[in-house]
């Protein structure tokens, strides 16, 4: 497939979220996502503001569903999400219900292996039906085990075997560099994130300084001069 170039908006406030939205498409961004940290801000609002903003761009609303799988996932289709997240943490039966929700409605589903294991689940999530891979190392994982003096875990490490245990699009995340996220395509990731801290200052989950979109634009230009990118076991 196409690589993606998507945007993480890990704010608190609709305003520079929509701001850096904008942004962002004037660079060549394909996807925006409405963070966590914007969702639980601004609630669903924030998804019909960016679709009311971006008519025809997709968009990811990432709630990482726990339980409540199918209201959940229906609340964040009718705001305007395109793509909504369910963890493989979850209960089956709520990634069932997700999928289902998906479905119903018109979405498609992204299932998010943060701390768990991460290759078995990423086959878990294929096989209940998922549309993507999330790779995910968290946020406090890789903060914690790096302020304790030991070396901090990267998606990196295992994207290889996800990718290759798989059928579906996988994206890494989780403290890459700009140049690791521009080269996941090479491991067999098409879909590469934007979010803290390239783009969004970490500590204070606001838009990062310097020359952003001029950055954007050369991160897409790089990320779209890829090509098709063969996803796992269709190599």
């Amino acid at each position: 497939m196409k690589p993606i170039v998507q945007i993480s908006l890990d704010l608190t406030n609709i305003e520079e979220a929509l701001e850096t939205a904008a942004m962002a498409m004037r660079a060549g961004v394909d996807w925006l996502e409405a963070g966590t940290p914007l969702i639980l801000a601004e609630g669903l609002n924030c998804v019909r503001e960016l679709r009311k903003q971006f008519p025809e761009t997709p968009i990811v609303a990432d709630l990482k569903t726990m339980d409540g799988g199918y209201l959940e996932a229906e609340m964040m289709a009718k705001a305007g999400a395109t793509h909504v997240v369910v963890m493989s943490r979850a209960h089956e039966e709520t990634i069932h219900c997700v999928v289902k929700a998906g479905k119903d409605h018109g979405v498609e589903v992204m299932g998010d292996n943060l701390a768990d294991d991460m290759v078995s689940a990423a086959k878990k999530l294929e096989d209940l039906g998922c549309d993507y891979v999330i790779h995910h190392v968290g946020y406090d994982e890789r903060r914690g085990i790096a302020a304790r003096g030991e070396r901090m875990p990267s998606p990196l490490d295992q994207l290889k075997d996800v990718v290759e245990a798989v059928n579906i699009p996988v994206q890494a995340v989780g403290g890459l560099s700009l140049e690791q996220a521009i080269r996941t395509p090479e491991y067999g990731a098409p879909l590469v994130v934007l979010g803290a801290p390239l783009t969004i200052d970490a500590d204070s989950f606001k838009t990062a300084s310097g020359n952003l979109e001029d950055s954007l634009r050369m991160i897409c230009e790089k990320v779209h001069a890829y090509g098709d990118v063969a996803i796992g076991g269709q190599k």
